[in-house]
């Protein structure tokens, strides 16, 4: 394949898979209260609203605050299990491994009901911290791998250069491990932030309408009519994401 056939075949792809946000990008301009395309009356007021609006401003609110604490905990469950499994070796070893991966592997729907029933039955349904442990659970399998793919990269031969100048576990911990894993933690918190942020299915299983996050609100609003802050919300989430997994590219070593 030529040069030139490759990049063409590179730059097809790429306009196929954004044409939807630049459409939903367009239709955010739009200066009436519709979601035509292409847009009428151009105009930013729908960004503007959508930060002064109450009934938008909560959700954002709790969707980041969702987002936030549930990355950290799902990280705070994937750093020590990650370090668990890189310092053994064993079946029970490989089974609790995937045993953190397994989140990932059930859809999503299936975990959302068992989330929604779990909680049922111990009185924490509807609250927001339900709803941070459910995504931080569900979530944890990407800091784990993230963690896991920066600890199998460290050579061994630091660790035990450490070891042989006194440096006790603890110490060893500190003062290389950690430093060399570092980025990988925080790009599975970025990961674990970004799909947090827009997760909707465990978040109405558990919460229902409770605690309304930025993905439900979207759901809802759609039931009483059309409006461009739908479209808003959509060109900020795709934003913050490209923003967010930009950096991980640029800095994350992965």
């Amino acid at each position: 394949m030529s040069r030139a056939l490759r990049t063409t075949y590179v730059a097809v792809i790429l306009a196929f898979l954004l044409a939807p946000l630049g459409v939903i990008a367009a239709v955010s301009l739009n200066g009436r209260q519709t979601l035509r395309f292409p847009p009428q009356e151009l105009s930013l007021r729908w960004y503007g609203r959508l930060f002064v609006e109450s009934e938008w401003l909560v959700p954002l609110r709790n969707s980041l605050v969702i987002a936030l604490f549930a990355s950290a905990l799902a990280v705070a469950i994937a750093l020590p299990l990650a370090l668990f499994v890189w310092e053994r070796r064993g079946p029970g070893i490989r089974l609790l491994s995937g045993l953190g991966l397994a989140p990932f592997a059930l859809p999503p729907v299936i975990s959302a009901l068992g989330f929604m029933i779990f909680w049922m039955a111990l009185g924490g349904y509807g609250q927001i911290w339900a709803t941070i442990t459910s995504h931080a659970i569900f979530l944890v399998t990407l800091p784990l791998v993230t963690i896991s793919l920066g600890l199998n990269g460290i050579d061994w031969s630091l660790v035990e250069a450490a070891r042989v100048m006194g440096a006790g576990r603890r110490m060893v911990l500190r003062s290389v491990i950690l430093p060399l894993v570092l980025p990988y933690v925080v790009s599975g918190y970025a990961f674990a932030f970004v799909l947090s942020l827009n997760e909707y299915i465990i978040a109405y299983m558990v919460a229902g309408f409770t605690v309304e996050t930025l993905p439900i609100k979207i759901f809802n609003a759609l039931r009483y009519g059309y409006t461009p802050i739908l479209a808003v919300v959509s060109v900020l989430f795709a934003a913050l994401s490209a923003l967010i997994f930009g950096l991980v590219g640029r800095f994350g070593n992965l």
